[in-house]
């Protein structure tokens, strides 16, 4: 985060904080990097003059207090102090070094997709506690993310308001950042957890991409888009686009919770930090316009949303029609050996389901098939699983009249043996004569 020296008009002592440093500026007031007497650091942000008296920022700024001492988590800053009192009333949170995920994004370009995915889970896990907290963010976005070097951290609260408020602070004004908000707040209807959801779909967006799903323009110009027109995600990564997409949605009971966000973005965080293909069975490229087409609509986005490890790839589409097709292009030899190979092969190991790989080990637990130069159907392993075994059994009977002629010769060489050794003589000293006597 970059720092700015202190101005002539930015109070050095607040509280029992000294301030060392200005941070930035906002709508409400000013944050400042601070210390106490033990050297903690802190973020302190102070109210703007001119607003102090004004009732309606107080209670804005006092609606931010509320929420940050409510949310219990480590993806939120820990709130240190406040003083609502004051003449220019101020709160203090800890303080989190690292650069926001606007300036990380527009210096360094758009994020890999792995770590999108690590970020985005981190965010999610911690909107479930904002969420548990009674507490609606309303204003996610890039630059209210801070990314410390213990993970991200949300920031700004001050717009935040309890589950079902509305989003108007005057009647047509719609409270939060264009590109980011969801079509209920720009509508002005009530603010749930899947609010945040929508902004945490459009952040991952940004920083997959560098850009707004919704593109650039004015204030009119983006609202218009964020309720009327669909999100370009040509340009995410395509393991990220079909839960992006779902993000965005814009009836509100059709996204995912943060739950689900949290748990397939982990998934999808480690399948592509370790390099390995998608749950479909092909590595994701850049872009695939197919898949980008695949948003789930009405309640569906909870299922779109769950592991996809846990579908078959017949589930996806075109996967019955690849399977149809080659069973009708193999001929009726091959048909019938295969046919005879899986009444074999279904008596051992059960039924396999239509569509299933041959390229991965089944959920069964089946050692998978053994990779040759080419795939061999279930009629060719027949045939060659028959030739193996007259083979065998030509060596076997081979073998066998060896032994058996070795053993005859054998037994043929020590009958000549003793024949030789033993004299036919009648006389022979060897025998035992009884002496003849006159």
């Amino acid at each position: 985060m970059a720092m700015m020296r202190l101005r002539r008009e930015d109070p050095r002592v607040v509280g029992s904080f000294r301030l060392h440093r200005r941070l930035g500026a906002g709508g409400m007031g000013v944050v400042y990097l601070g210390s106490d007497r033990r050297g903690q650091r802190v973020a302190l942000k102070v109210i703007r003059p001119d607003l102090a008296e004004d009732q309606e920022f107080r209670s804005r700024f006092a609606r931010e207090v509320s929420a940050a001492r409510r949310i219990s988590g480590g993806c939120t800053a820990r709130l240190v102090a406040a003083d609502l009192d004051a003449d220019r009333p101020w709160f203090a949170t800890q303080y989190v070094p690292g650069p926001s995920l606007h300036d990380k994004v527009n210096e360094g370009g758009p994020m890999p997709p792995s770590q999108v995915a690590s970020v985005g889970a981190a965010l999610a896990e911690g909107l479930v506690a904002v969420h548990e907290a009674g507490v609606v963010h309303r204003d996610l976005k890039p630059s209210n993310i801070l990314l410390s070097p213990k993970g991200p951290r949300i920031i700004d609260f001050g717009i935040a308001w309890s589950t079902g408020a509305s989003t108007l602070t005057h009647v047509g004004t719609a409270v939060g950042s264009p590109g980011f908000l969801a079509p209920e707040q720009v509508r002005g209807a009530a603010v749930t957890p899947a609010t945040d959801v929508f902004a945490l779909g459009a952040t991952l967006a940004y920083a997959a991409t560098a850009d707004s799903p919704f593109g650039q323009g004015s204030s009119e110009v983006m609202l218009y888009r964020v309720v009327h027109e669909e999100p370009q995600l040509r340009d995410v990564h395509a393991a990220l686009a079909p839960l992006i997409d779902a993000c965005l949605v814009k009836a509100p009971e059709d996204r995912p919770s943060t739950l689900q966000l949290s748990l397939r973005l982990k998934e999808i965080a480690a399948r592509e930090a370790r390099g390995l293909p998608d749950g479909d069975g092909q590595h994701a490229s850049p872009t695939q316009p197919d898949r980008l087409g695949q948003r789930p609509t009405g309640r569906r986005a909870d299922e779109y949303a769950r592991q996809r490890t846990e579908r078959g790839p017949a589930s996806e589409p075109g996967g019955a029609e690849r399977a149809s097709s080659s069973s009708r292009s193999s001929s009726p030899r091959a048909a019938s050996s295969r046919a005879s190979s899986s009444r074999a092969s279904s008596s051992r190991t059960g039924p396999r389901p239509a569509g299933a790989r041959t390229n991965g080990p089944a959920r069964s637990g089946a050692r998978p098939p053994a990779r040759s130069g080419g795939r061999a159907g279930p009629g060719r392993r027949t045939g060659a699983n028959r030739r193996l075994l007259r083979q065998r059994l030509v060596v076997f009977v081979t073998v066998t009249l060896l032994v058996a002629l070795g053993i005859a010769a054998a037994q043929g060489c020590q009958s000549s043996v003793r024949g030789a050794n033993t004299p036919e003589h009648p006389l022979s000293p060897d025998r035992h004569h009884t002496p003849l006597v006159l």
